[in-house]
């Protein structure tokens, strides 16, 4: 116990230190939000990372995954490695960085009001952004319940959530982006070495890799074929598919994540951020899920009822977890808590640089002076650190994880996904295809929440109804900007104008005419 409470008063202390330190990045609404658009790449692609990655992933996503699809729930870490992380930077990062400059655009919202030209598409988005981030963060905090009762079965789970709250608050407060992108620097570091330490930790108590693997192919369950759980599809090769492409595709649409790449410094930095990004996602994601696949060999200690753990999928990896020596099982709960707030943090940031700058300001505050904005950003992160803290003590009437972070994701994605995609690529975008798009994402996803019965039985899950949310945006936005009236020639031209700015490069990165 003495070990790990100092390990939490260390990990606190530098979380709060850099938060003071970083107070003269945080002195406008630029430096506050983005940074002052001179982020490198690597506090950029560990901020990407460690807003990705959370107590979300590793509670409840890697145990109710591993459970159902064993060894092959790595394929979700990679992924997320390959399309939430590679390929969102390479399509998203460069345009997302120049057309959200050319507009003078800090948020999501901001970028939807000015790229299409209405003010009401940016309220509408910042409801959306304000309403879906709270299952997002209960889920957050219910991840981190499960390992807490594990570790200090003395202390009361509400001590821990409102330190936590108090904390994360103090360093966004103070420090803004630039806080919270050092900050997941140092806490995507401890992510790295702890997964690595604990996947080596929990082969071991299982005789190593094969062993483990042996041990996967002897399971078996009624409706599935001896082996399936060590096979590389698993047992449900179409599930699989559908959380592969949630929680792969999804980032491209959720503005935490997105807004990383408004803050970026340069060119070089986006192509760095790039491969460290990937390779921080392999490991992570990937530990993380290939560490679940091997939960079903703990049925030992977990009292298995009608095919299910009694205590739900959420208590899958802390049982797996139990019996480590007591300095890993520190190291899980600095690694689980800094994966946990450094999510907090983003969302907080997402959440109240939207509702200042996309709700408040010109809506009902007509004139604002920065320094007010500023204010009205802080007082806004305590506000939801307090909503999110209350959420959290209240657990006990939250669902599975996995069902929470899927309807915020859902929602999220499905509404913002294509109409931003679009909006970077295509002139032809037209606002009432992104009002659409709005409506069928956000609408579905509330229709799966209050009558989740009336869908049919593959889209009764919260994940499977949110990748249906974000592909049919990516048919919805082009279908009705065609059929719709065409956006002004000269407005849209003016906007893409930032791409095709005449720049000078050396000899070697380009031959030239």
């Amino acid at each position: 116990m003495i070990i790990k409470i100092l390990m939490l008063i260390v990990f606190f202390s530098a979380m709060l230190f850099v938060g003071l330190y970083c107070r003269k990045h945080s002195t406008d609404v630029n430096g506050f939000v983005l940074g002052g658009r001179s982020v490198g790449p690597w506090l950029t692609a560990f901020a990407y990372g460690t807003s990705y990655f959370s107590a979300v992933i590793f509670v409840g996503y890697a145990g109710q995954f591993g459970w159902k699809f064993g060894i092959a729930s790595t394929w979700i870490g990679i992924g997320n490695a390959v399309l939430g992380s590679l390929l969102a930077w390479l399509v998203l990062g460069r345009r997302t960085r120049l057309m959200s400059q050319h507009l003078e655009s800090a948020t999501m919202p901001e970028f939807f009001g000015k790229r299409y030209l209405s003010p009401a598409l940016k309220v509408a988005a910042s409801v959306i952004v304000f309403i879906f981030l709270i299952p997002y963060t209960a889920s957050l905090y219910n991840g981190l319940s499960r390992l807490f009762s594990m570790a200090f079965p003395g202390i009361d789970y509400s001590v821990c959530v409102i330190v936590m709250a108090i904390l994360t608050g103090i360093y966004v407060i103070a420090g803004g982006y630039m806080a919270t992108a050092i900050n997941d620097f140092i806490q995507g570091i401890i992510m790295i070495a702890g997964i690595i330490m604990v996947i080596a930790a929990v082969l071991n108590q299982n005789g190593g890799f094969i062993e483990a693997l042996d041990g996967l192919a002897k399971i078996e369950t009624e409706g599935t074929a001896p082996g399936a759980f060590n096979s590389f599809f698993g047992p449900d090769p179409l599930g699989l598919l559908f959380v592969v492409i949630l929680t792969s595709l999804g980032t491209w649409g959720l503005p935490q994540m997105v807004q990383k790449f408004y803050a970026i410094k340069s060119e070089k930095d986006i192509n760095k951020g790039t491969i460290i990004s990937t390779v921080f996602a392999v490991i992570v994601a990937g530990g993380c899920y290939f560490l679940g696949g091997f939960g079903r060999l703990f049925t030992d200690k977990l009292s298995v009822v009608d095919g299910m753990p009694a205590g739900g999928f959420d208590s899958i990896i802390p049982t797996v977890l139990e019996g480590l020596p007591d300095i890993l099982i520190a190291v899980v709960i600095v690694l689980v808590l800094s994966a946990s707030m450094s999510t907090l943090s983003s969302l907080v940031l997402a959440s109240s640089s939207t509702l200042t700058l996309d709700l408040i300001k010109g809506h009902i505050v007509k004139q604002m002076s920065e320094k007010k904005q500023v204010f009205i950003l802080r007082v806004l992160i305590v506000i939801f650190i307090v909503i999110s803290a209350f959420i959290a003590l209240n657990k006990d009437k939250l669902g599975y994880i996995a069902d929470m972070m899927g309807i915020s994701w859902g929602a999220l994605a499905g509404a913002f996904l294509a109409p931003f995609l679009f909006g970077l690529y295509w002139k032809r975008a037209t606002k009432l295809s992104v009002w659409a798009s709005f409506i069928f994402g956000s609408g579905i996803m509330i229709l799966n929440m209050v009558a989740r019965s009336a869908f049919p039985a593959i889209l009764q899950s919260p994940i499977n109804c949110g990748v249906i949310a974000m592909l049919a945006g990516l048919v919805i936005v082009p279908v009705v900007s065609l059929i719709t009236p065409k956006p002004s020639r000269e407005q849209t031209n003016e906007m893409f104008a930032c791409y095709e700015k005449q720049v000078v490069v050396k000899s070697k990165e380009s031959l030239g005419e």
